[in-house]
């Protein structure tokens, strides 16, 4: 028997390195009782963190789907809880434990371990677990949980940003003898907005989530940019007829497609059509220049863009 620790469907780098921060743990410590955690990926590394694991000289985490676990498989899922982020037909009988930082959306059929925090990444949650049981990460492992909370912070920038992450960010930051973490940040910023080896149906599906708002399928995907400008003027006609392609695809009622500069703390969205609109209208104010709103300094999906936009289905 195996226990496969699993972040969702199109990892980012928190996903991918809360699983792996999670899995050392359990294999530092023989109290959680788990039997071989595994840190695992439904899908391939996205360009920030091929860009990380490549800096620190560290293998990508073993990629598995449904059909790779026996029956008698252990699951702990990290950096999610709702069914439209797990692992694709995964029994939900084999789901032990999560350890998330978003909004609970569960019912699950037995009682299992949660550990859930309103804190920025679920990074800063496994530090936090590591810590309360004497256990430090060494320093790749420690950059790379530094890294995913800055990515998930926007570099402490970010509405999600607690005094906890800059907190842990410090402490980390001494175990991986990173002194310039600014510095490192936008390492990470460049990285994450370097698209051009991807295909505009990459970017659109580069990292999204599905919600389910009112009974409606509504699909986000959130572009992280320095180049905010360029990415709009020079792809945003292919990008449209791309997201058209992705609606299709993956049925759902809404497409939205956030493109956010992260050094001039602004996000724009990347409006489809007239459904979009009014529901971007709704939730944001404002009125959709040739198919892009400017909805200002929002930069947290999880907590300014996806709470106004479910409001605005009511």
């Amino acid at each position: 028997m195996n226990t496969y620790i699993i972040g969702h469907l199109k990892p980012d780098t928190d996903a991918v390195v809360s699983a792996m921060a999670l899995a050392y743990l359990y294999n530092q410590k023989d109290c959680f009782g788990y039997s071989q955690p595994i840190a695992s990926i439904t899908d391939p590394l996205n360009p920030e963190t091929s860009f990380l694991f490549d800096k620190f000289g560290v293998a990508a985490p073993q990629l598995v789907s449904a059909k790779d676990l026996n029956t008698d498989d252990q699951v702990i899922l990290v950096d999610h809880n709702e069914i439209s982020q797990r692992l694709e037909n995964l029994n939900e009988d084999q789901i032990t434990e999560i350890v998330d930082h978003h909004k609970v959306n569960l019912n699950v059929s037995k009682p299992i371990f949660l550990t859930f925090k309103p804190w920025g990444s679920s990074c800063t949650i496994v530090y936090h677990l590591m810590k309360t049981n004497d256990v430090q990460p060494d320093k790749k492992l420690a950059s790379l949980m530094l890294a995913a909370i800055l990515s998930d912070t926007v570099g402490y920038k970010g509405a999600t940003t607690t005094d906890k992450d800059r907190e842990v960010g410090t402490e980390l930051a001494k175990i991986a003898k990173i002194d310039d973490v600014e510095s490192f940040a936008l390492e990470i910023f460049k990285a994450k907005s370097d698209v051009s080896k991807l295909t505009d149906e990459q970017i659109i599906k580069n990292d999204y989530k599905i919600f389910d708002f009112g009974g409606k399928k509504v699909f986000i995907d959130q572009l992280e940019t320095v180049e905010q400008d360029v990415v709009l003027s020079e792809k945003k006609e292919s990008l449209l007829i791309a997201m058209q392609q992705v609606k299709e695809s993956e049925e759902v009622d809404l497409l939205f497609v956030i493109v956010t500069d992260v050094l001039k703390v602004n996000s724009k969205l990347l409006i489809l059509s007239e459904k979009e609109a009014q529901i971007a209208k709704a939730a944001f104010g404002g009125q959709a220049e040739d198919q892009i709103l400017d909805i200002g300094p929002k930069m947290s999906r999880k907590k300014e863009i996806a709470p106004a936009i479910e409001k605005a289905f009511s």
